[in-house]
């Protein structure tokens, strides 16, 4: 009966520590590749080749509302005027650091 309640014990603490991990963070690195290889052809440095006013730089992501990993993530799985969609295209993953890293340059303002 010891032996029962020991392994209920451990299982039920197991279960708790393993529910309280922390998403992995994003890689910006892979996410620069991502984007080089799907996203530079119109948002070179941060650019908008076909909405020159719809650019990746920090201002106009806060005034487009599009200055959060979630909404990012949201346009490139969707697509919106003439941007494709890309889910199905990328993986979740590669999506994901694709907005880390368009957020991670906004900051820097695509200086590199």
């Amino acid at each position: 009966m010891k032996r029962l309640l020991t392994f209920i014990c451990l299982a039920a603490l197991t279960l708790l520590f393993m529910g309280n991990q922390p998403a992995f963070a994003a890689d910006i690195a892979s996410g620069s590749k991502v984007f080089s290889a799907n996203c530079a052809a119109c948002h070179m440095g941060g650019g908008n080749v076909v909405m020159a006013n719809k650019t990746l730089k920090k201002e106009s992501l806060e005034q487009f509302g599009m200055n959060s990993e979630d909404a990012i993530i949201y346009q490139v799985q969707h697509g919106k005027n003439a941007m494709p969609a890309f889910a199905g295209r990328l993986t979740d993953a590669q999506i994901e650091d694709v907005a880390a890293y368009v957020l991670d340059q906004a900051a820097k303002g695509w200086a590199g």
